[in-house]
């Protein structure tokens, strides 16, 4: 007799629970719902234990071999249960946190959408993964490699103002966002004020009140970018201060993880590697 799946998903939930009130110790099975916390679990020295990934991750190499269980809007529950993680690890806006606790699975939500929150992230990571000492390092790396990549900066780039396009339909990190705070911290103005969100989809006339000196984003989205109305007149697409990101190195600025501080080192030899501009602000 075939049982229902949904059944069979708090069976599995029920023998889990009952394995760990024995005071069983399992080898830790992990199943990760976000790119940032995949590459944070491996980080911390633990990417033997995922068993399980969502569909975006692919840093390391190792874990792209790894099951695939859907992505923020479309976790695939029966596959993650049938995995049987002893902590699955997601992100605020994932929608299966509720319906894992249902059915029994031990879920740990993580935000991680500035830099205070990705050092958050990763002390209670690291501490729910016995590697409190290894998450302080991995917090002063970052802050080294920020400091680091600061360091690196022409002056003349200082103080000039930047836009981060950072997926289609215009959305945009704002000076509030991680990405926004890793420009700030290189000495760039954001022209996306915080107080439209985190990452907000803008208008694009907001470029033409405000016309920025640089602009960063993916190559795929920003590769016609005179074509956009009015912005073949902006100074950093005449002067071509474009930053075109093939889809790792945007991959490496959009992950609020553990190679923050490597982004922004991406960031500054991109930004170093522009054609001087006509005249000087």
């Amino acid at each position: 007799m075939r049982v229902p799946a949904v059944a069979l998903l708090v069976v599995l939930g029920l023998l889990s629970g009952f394995a760990m009130a024995q005071g069983a110790q399992p080898v830790p099975r992990i199943v990760t719902l976000a790119p940032s916390l995949t590459e944070a679990v491996c980080a911390l020295g633990h990417c033997e234990q995922l068993v399980g990934i969502d569909r975006h991750s692919t840093w390391p190499a190792s874990v792209q071999a790894l099951p695939k269980v859907g992505g923020l809007e479309d976790a695939q529950i029966e596959r993650i249960v049938t995995l049987r993680p002893s902590l699955v690890f997601l992100g605020p806006r994932s929608r299966a946190g509720e319906r894992l606790q249902v059915l029994g699975v031990p879920v740990m939500m993580l935000d991680a959408r500035t830099h205070a929150g990705l050092k958050r992230m990763l002390v209670k990571l690291g501490d729910s993964l016995g590697e409190p000492a290894r998450a302080a390092e991995l917090v002063a790396r970052i802050d080294a490699d920020l400091d680091a990549a600061a360091g690196r900066m022409p002056p003349a780039l200082r103080g000039r103002t930047v836009y981060v396009e950072v997926g289609a339909g215009s959305s945009a990190a704002s000076e509030k966002s991680f990405i926004g705070e890793t420009v700030a911290k290189l000495g760039l103005v954001n022209v996306v004020s915080g107080e439209l969100g985190l990452f907000p989809k803008i208008n694009p006339e907001m470029l033409l009140r405000r016309p920025p000196d640089l602009i960063i984003g993916p190559r795929a989205t920003l590769a016609n970018l005179a074509d956009r109305p009015g912005w073949s007149t902006l100074p950093a697409v005449r002067q071509r201060q474009l930053c075109l990101l093939d889809t790792e190195r945007m991959d490496l600025l959009s992950r609020p993880g553990p190679r923050l501080g490597e982004a922004a080192q991406m960031l500054v030899e991109c930004l170093k590697a522009l054609p001087p501009v006509n005249s000087p602000r």
